[in-house]
């Protein structure tokens, strides 16, 4: 009764005080060098962890969309602290012929100059039939051999796939850019074209998803946005926050069906193991008593769990269950020998209290062992595990038995064990010298593949990419302007950034370097010319002081069917792409002409909406003005360059692919060693890697030596103390080992497994090494294997099914496991009763 009241007393204070914290930047200590440049560099810089991807059909359509979007989430203060469009905004589009190769722009004006009639009679009448008339213009000059028919087939073909559209009730769409461009068309020309937000969000840290608030709100003005403006406009939401938030509704799909069968599967094997639902009971009872109590003390421990140390409840659970497990095996061993119940219980607890205590202590240790880690996740889980594994050993040896004598399980007819392993009992005896060495040279000899053992430091490989954020992330992670995989560095100021910007974009690693400097065009002087020639040459037809007045449907249909026989009367008998273009388009304009005015008024729109919006483009485009670095507004220079001066570099990766890890990993590399205060996605991830490899060394390394001095002072031969850990050593180095055979990476979701071995390793050799010390022979068909057995399967039971999920993080978490706990078992089963030999008369 006190143990049950002192677990309700602790599970409403769980309860109650329960908190998450989800803020990945905490699973670090903020005192690392290179955690210190990052959040010096997020104080400098806005971090806009959101990157809305905005596409839609053609290129007018994306700005449009992406300017609005841009200024509907600018009007969310509660949601936004920023929000700014990559590379497009009134100063590009005002500018951006400035940014554009010198021959280009001399391309594109003297194509200008040589369309004044053309702009003439589209701006006169920005309309489907101001277009036709401005076909029929380009008809005349073919008629005249000014022009060839083969030199309008790409618009004549963009023309009739638009129509074509139409009357089919297709969704339509035409891009007067993309005409204007005057570059072959491609598929992608026509498909979805990209426009990039990058939006600061105000995340909420106490929530199990910090960002979903901010893109849930832009969801909601994303579908506005396809209603007000064109329902094929597609948003997605990419970034750490969109990822990081998705990652946890993928990981709670199903959560509830996995463990339902988890949970039937455990109890099928607790009843396997103990053959008693009193006995079940008693231990799932002391079970979640342990696990309520022990969550209270976490949680005063550490305030709030994090993304790591939420693995204690698993931690708990597994060392939980096997603890249970053996006392209860052991009760049933001796409740066989003696019928009545208390004098079992003594009995089990002589035998089991003491095994039981060390495996706690060395366990316990061990997990404190991460204490002094910089990966303070996995030192917050130890702290928490550590008190956890005495947690489980007193309810094991207190609230256990007690809820045994109460309920009062009936006695066992025949004998715990696995008699039927008796000739492997045998087997192990007469030829255990030479079992213990082809175990050892075969670990030996395959210990080459350790330097082949691969950390993946890339976590968007343990991301779904079925979700949408992952999705769109794999897309555009060779696109610049998405700056996934970037590097970035503040120089003092913006010449020595140019300076630096300059040796790092000679490394062959580096496919580009970006500074503010990079805003000021080249040859300005020239360009402005071409551009104020042009500008001055079409004035007067960019800018006619009178339009044609809105046509209407009749004569729409007029300038149809003229345009339709103009185009057969070109085309007659000719042959080639130009001719088969006017026939095609022909066809289509007179199918326009006897439709009905819906699809006419459609065709007008889809044709004349975007022409407004080109010509408005093209009078903004034709008023560039000098650009130097005073000149560049203040909002785009803030993203470069700070109030006191220092500047900041952005250095992207090449490589074939910019998200291979060894692509990644030579790029950071060779870009510290040019600039040692480097920071950025890149780099944060490279050393987030190194901090958490190096962080499980050194954990490894204390844990073992604190494990083996434990030992030393319980078992007071430092021989026992190396019959414990060298099967715990072999378990560990086949299970990475094997990691390599089955090209199974160490990465940040699977290297919980390690502490995992750790914590169960210990335990399994504890039982063994005592049982041993006790002069117990026949181990494997003893009750202490059958306990060994069941309480791994339980445990590899609830870690494994995780490796049927469609989640690669959590599958990976689960391999590793199972395959770690598989490892572990065998060597406590099989290898270490060889290894022990047969016990001693005396232990002193």
């Amino acid at each position: 009764m006190l143990a049950l009241a002192l677990a309700a007393g602790s599970g409403f204070y769980a309860a109650r005080h329960f908190a998450l914290t989800t803020d990945i930047d905490d699973l670090l200590s903020p005192d690392l060098p290179w955690m210190q440049r990052a959040l010096r560099y997020a104080q400098d810089f806005p971090r806009r962890e959101i990157l809305v991807v905005v596409g839609a059909p053609t290129p007018e359509l994306t700005e449009q969309a992406t300017s609005k979007l841009t200024a509907e989430i600018m009007a969310r203060p509660d949601r936004f602290r920023s929000a700014a469009q990559a590379g497009s905004g009134s100063f590009f589009e005002q500018n951006g012929l400035m940014y554009l190769p010198l021959e280009e722009v001399t391309r594109l004006t003297d194509a200008l100059k040589r369309a004044d009639a053309l702009v003439g009679t589209l701006a006169g009448d920005p309309t489907l039939r101001g277009s036709l008339d401005a076909l029929s213009l380009a008809l005349v000059g073919v008629e005249r051999g000014e022009i060839k028919l083969d030199d309008l087939a790409r618009p004549m073909t963009m023309a009739a796939d638009t129509a074509e559209d139409v009357l089919s009730h297709r969704p339509a769409s035409f891009s007067w850019r993309v005409l204007a461009s005057g570059k072959p068309a491609e598929p992608r020309e026509l498909r979805e074209l990209r426009g990039f937000i990058q939006v600061e969000p105000v995340l909420d840290f106490a929530a199990l998803q910090p960002g979903r608030a901010a893109t849930d709100a832009i969801a909601q003005l994303a579908t506005t946005l396809k209603a007000e403006i064109d329902p094929r406009v597609r948003v997605r939401q990419t970034g750490r926050i969109p990822i990081d938030d998705d990652e946890f509704g993928t990981i709670r799909q199903n959560a509830g069906v996995n463990a339902s069968a988890t949970l039937l599967v455990v109890l099928v094997i607790l009843w396997l193991a103990l053959r008693s639902w009193r006995i079940i009971l008693a231990v799932c009872i002391s079970l979640f008593a342990g696990l309520a109590i022990a969550t209270a003390s976490g949680l005063l421990l550490v305030g709030a769990l994090n993304l790591i140390s939420v693995a204690f409840f698993a931690l708990f659970v597994g060392l939980g269950v096997d603890f249970g497990i053996q006392f209860g095996v052991r009760y049933r061993a001796e409740r066989h020998d003696e019928p009545k119940l208390q004098p079992a219980l003594r009995q089990a607890a002589a035998k089991a209290g003491g095994p039981l205590g060390l495996a706690a202590v060395a366990t316990a240790t061990g997990f404190l062992s991460f204490l002094p880690t910089a990966y303070r996740g996995l030192s917050e889980l130890g702290q928490i595990a550590g008190a956890g594994m005495i947690i489980a050993f007193v309810g094991s040896i207190t609230l256990l038995p007690a809820l045994l004598a109460v309920l009062d399980p009936p006695g066992e007819p025949h004998p715990v064990g696995f008699a039927a392993l008796a000739p492997v009992d045998r087997f192990l005896e007469r030829h255990r010298i030479p079992i213990v060495a082809t175990t050892l040279a075969a670990v030996a000899l395959a210990s080459p593949l350790l330097l082949y053992l691969r950390f993946d430091f890339n976590p968007i490989h343990l991301r779904s990419p079925k979700v949408e954020s992952v999705a769109a992330y794999l897309e555009l992670r060779s696109d610049p302007r998405s700056g996934a995989n970037d590097i970035e560095i503040v120089a003092n100021n913006l010449a020595e950034a140019d300076a630096v910007a300059k040796r790092l974009a000679a490394l062959p690693q580096v496919a580009e370097t970006m500074t503010l400097s990079n805003l000021v065009p080249s040859d300005q002087e020239d360009k402005l010319k071409h551009i104020a020639d042009a500008a001055a040459a079409i004035d007067a037809s960019l800018n006619p002081t009178e339009t044609e007045p809105p046509p209407t449907d009749q004569d729409t249909i007029d300038a149809l069917s003229s345009t339709a026989e103009s185009l057969s009367s070109a085309a007659e008998n000719a042959q080639g792409a130009g001719a088969d273009a006017a026939r095609r388009l022909a066809a289509a304009l007179s199918g326009l002409a006897q439709a009905d005015p819906t699809t006419r008024k459609r065709m007008d729109a889809t044709i004349a909406e975007p022409l407004r919006y080109a010509l408005d483009q093209l009078r903004h485009q034709l008023k560039p003005q000098p650009i130097a670095i005073d000149s560049i507004p203040a909002d785009l220079a803030s993203e470069w360059v700070t109030k006191d001066g220092r500047a900041r570099i952005q250095v992207l990766p090449k490589g074939n692919d910019p998200d291979d890890t060894e692509t990644l990993r030579n790029f950071v590399t060779a870009v510290l060693a040019v600039a040692p205060a480097a920071t950025g996605t890149a780099v944060l991830l490279f050393e987030a890697g190194n901090t958490v490899v190096r962080a499980f060394i050194q954990a490894g390394a204390f844990a073992i030596c604190a494990v083996a001095l434990l030992l030393i002072i319980a078992l007071r031969r430092v021989s026992d103390m190396l019959l414990t850990l060298v099967p715990l050593a072999i378990a560990g180095l086949v299970t990475l080992e094997l990691c390599v055979v089955l090209d199974l990476p160490l990465n940040f979701a699977n290297v919980l497994a390690l502490p995992l071995l750790l914590g169960v390793g210990v335990a399994f050799k504890i039982y063994y090494i005592m049982a041993w010390r006790a002069g117990k022979t026949a181990l494997l068909q003893s009750s202490l294997t059958r306990a060994v057995v069941f309480s791994a399967m339980t445990t590899a039971t609830g870690f494994g099914s995780l490796w049927l999920s469609n989640h690669p993080g959590t599958s990976s978490m689960g391999k590793l496991m199972a395959l770690a706990l598989a490892t572990t078992m065998t060597a406590a089963v099989f290898f270490q009763p060889a290894l022990m030999g047969p016990p001693r008369t005396h232990v002193g």
